[in-house]
């Protein structure tokens, strides 16, 4: 009798019985199921907070196009530099700048996306963590009710459930009640270890992602400074090159009056010369210059052609039609005359500079221009190989030079085909 109001005082708090149709094993598979539910409730909500915790794609593939796109810079500013490591021209010096101009709005343009997509991700992380939060102290505290109840109900309570079962059916029931109650223990403590574990990742993590926004804004006030200075650079240039242009066409015009003054010159020589000839009884002397000579003459002074005879493409995408070649030469090098002839003109002739013409009959001529200095007067008579002046040019822009023509009947000729080949 004692036993079996033992057992019903037992039963009255958590063993099953099965005199009600409530019985305390239904009660504990149903406070059992709840428990559960709550677990498995966390567990996904704890699973929502990891996944909102995964990198943001749009702010991923953002990352990507802004890597390429300082790759894409550093390769303009490789170009850059070696622009202003050899003769160029504004021109290709502006197109660069503007280049880097777009490439740096893209990237100011990227981390505004990227501060943007950051500050989002941040406030989702800030929610989700509270959310973690409030369901880690929900937990905590039936954790809590749960280690105070086995606290009251002692070490024993466990036997004494069992022993208190009226049937084999009864025990086993109770044997299942206690199996599961202990499992959702388990899980309880399993449960609250993970939030903690959860809320701590999502602690170090919101702190990473405000330090990486924080420095993403660093980033971009550089970067936009950066877009300012490029900006006023390539204003700049622009203002350069239009002044560059200007003067390259302005050098071009009086180019091309020189060119047309040293013209009328050299017709004048022709008209004089024809008149004379038509004026003479006897035979005109053979001219100092033939066809003979073609790939025979000795070069006027040695160096490299800084300009072939033809059109060429100038500063600035001016295009100037050179009569002549251009021999690079130390300012002062001696100049030597190709052929015997006389003296015809030397003097200053614009961008031509200090000039000295030699006709060599026949109508042949040829010219020295960019002189520093004339060694010879107006109707001397020179030898083949005499030095006629030194080398000038130094303030040209091919710097120091000997502007070099030879004039058949008027015309202009390439005077690389009458000198000799170079070995």
């Amino acid at each position: 009798m004692s036993r079996r109001t033992d057992a019903q005082t037992h039963g009255s708090a958590d063993a099953p019985t099965h005199r009600r149709a409530d019985t305390p094993a239904r009660r504990a598979w149903g406070r059992a199921a709840v428990v559960l539910g709550t677990c498995a409730a966390v567990r996904l909500c704890a699973g929502a907070v990891l996944a909102a915790q995964q990198p943001d794609t749009a702010l991923a593939h953002s990352q990507e196009r802004l890597a390429d796109i300082r790759r894409e810079r550093e390769q303009l500013q490789e170009e850059m530099e070696r622009l202003r490591g050899r003769v160029h021209s504004l021109s290709s010096e502006l197109t660069n700048i503007e280049q880097q101009v777009r490439v740096s709005g893209r990237i100011v343009g990227e981390l505004d996306l990227q501060v943007e997509a950051m500050g989002s991700q941040i406030e989702r992380t800030t929610a989700d963590l509270i959310v973690a939060e409030d369901a880690r102290a929900e937990k905590r505290a039936i954790l809590e009710h749960r280690l105070r109840e086995i606290y009251k109900r002692g070490p024993l309570y466990t036997f004494q459930v069992l022993i208190a079962a009226e049937s084999f059916g009864d025990l086993i029931s109770r044997y299942k009640y206690l199996y599961l109650l202990s499992r959702q223990d388990r899980q309880l403590v399993a449960d609250v270890e993970d939030l903690r574990r959860h809320v701590e990742q999502q602690r170090n993590d919101l702190l990473n992602m405000r330090t990486t926004l924080a420095n993403r804004r660093d980033e971009r006030a550089e970067e936009t400074v950066r877009l300012q200075s490029l900006q006023r650079q390539s204003a700049q240039s622009l203002r350069d090159y239009q002044r560059q242009l200007q003067r390259a066409q302005q050098r071009a015009d009086q180019l091309a009056r020189d060119y047309a003054r040293l013209n009328d010159f050299i017709a004048d020589l022709e008209r004089r010369r024809l008149a004379a000839e038509a004026r003479r009884t006897t035979p005109a002397p053979p001219s100092r210059l033939r066809t003979a000579d073609l790939g025979q003459l000795d070069w006027p002074v040695s160096g490299d052609i800084v300009y072939n005879f033809g059109r060429q493409a100038g500063p600035s995408g001016t295009t100037i039609r050179w009569n002549g070649i251009g021999i690079a030469a130390p300012v002062g090098t001696p100049v030597r005359a190709i052929a015997a002839g006389t003296v015809r003109l030397t003097q200053q002739l614009g961008t031509y500079g200090l000039c000295v013409v030699i006709d060599h009959g026949g109508g042949y001529y040829s010219l020295y221009c960019q002189l520093s200095s004339s060694d010879v007067r107006l109707g001397q008579s020179v030898q083949r190989g005499q030095q006629i002046g030194r080398t000038g040019g130094e303030n040209s822009d091919e710097g120091p030079h000997l502007h070099f023509e030879i004039r058949g009947n008027g015309q202009a000729v390439d005077p690389v085909a009458w000198l000799r080949r170079r070995q």
